[in-house]
């Protein structure tokens, strides 16, 4: 079993679930007390979140790459960032270190295009929905085309993960407009949804929308780190 690098605390709600995650299938594939080979270094939130409303996206990345290193030094034989926005340093992060890093977008879009999607929505930070870091490589490398809700539907998104669920807060106001957001872009045609925020998954799960697959980056990247610390 190859160990896997976590860049995690963005925030650490999601980085738990990546945690018990991570755990809990390696358990499943290989039974008896067989638990994950885990790196993880946990950064200080606040900061990151400073310099992204800041747009001081290249001190980040730096941040992030410094991390990278010290879990390549410990260890590491793989990177995952636990957040799909700070996907926006993944060229950075990949340059800083010689172990792979594993890309959320492309474990969300080998699972969306094996399931014989084309068109998807994607939610997630204001940054995220707007900016082409995770929309252009599912759309170059699985031909997918992305759909993201109108600006009203992306403030409120935005909102929501930035003052809830970083913070733990559960509302139910909240996940039924987010039920509500996936409805209109599943009447737009979306056959399925990225939940690409990792908090997202917390207030939203697949049982809320049976009918339409919804995609946890969380979950999606996780199982995706265990097939290839688990290869031969």
């Amino acid at each position: 079993m190859r160990t896997i690098g976590l860049i995690a605390g963005m925030s650490w709600e999601s980085s738990a679930e990546y945690y018990r995650i991570l755990n809990e299938e390696v358990a499943r594939r290989l039974g008896g007390l067989h638990s994950a080979k885990i790196v993880m270094i946990s950064i200080d939130f606040a900061r990151l979140e400073a310099q992204q409303t800041g747009n001081r996206w290249d001190e980040a990345a730096a941040d992030l790459a410094q991390v990278a290193r010290q879990l390549e030094s410990a260890g590491a034989e793989c990177v995952l960032i636990c957040a799909n926005t700070m996907h926006i340093a993944a060229p950075a992060v990949q340059a800083a270190v010689n172990i792979p890093l594993l890309h959320i977008a492309d474990a969300t879009g080998e699972r969306a295009k094996a399931a014989g999607l084309n068109k998807v929505a994607l939610l997630g930070t204001r940054y995220t929905m707007e900016q082409g870091f995770l929309k252009d490589r599912l759309s170059e490398r699985f031909d997918l085309e992305v759909l993201i809700p109108g600006k009203a539907d992306r403030d409120l998104i935005h909102r929501v993960i930035f003052e809830e669920l970083v913070l733990g807060k559960i509302l139910p106001e909240s996940k039924a407009a987010y039920l509500r957001i996936i409805d209109d872009l599943a009447a737009q045609g979306a056959q399925g949804v990225i939940l690409g925020c990792t908090e997202i998954g917390l207030l939203i799960q697949q049982p809320d929308r049976p009918d339409i697959p919804l995609y946890d980056t969380v979950r999606v990247h996780a199982e995706a780190a265990v097939d290839w610390a688990l290869q031969e």
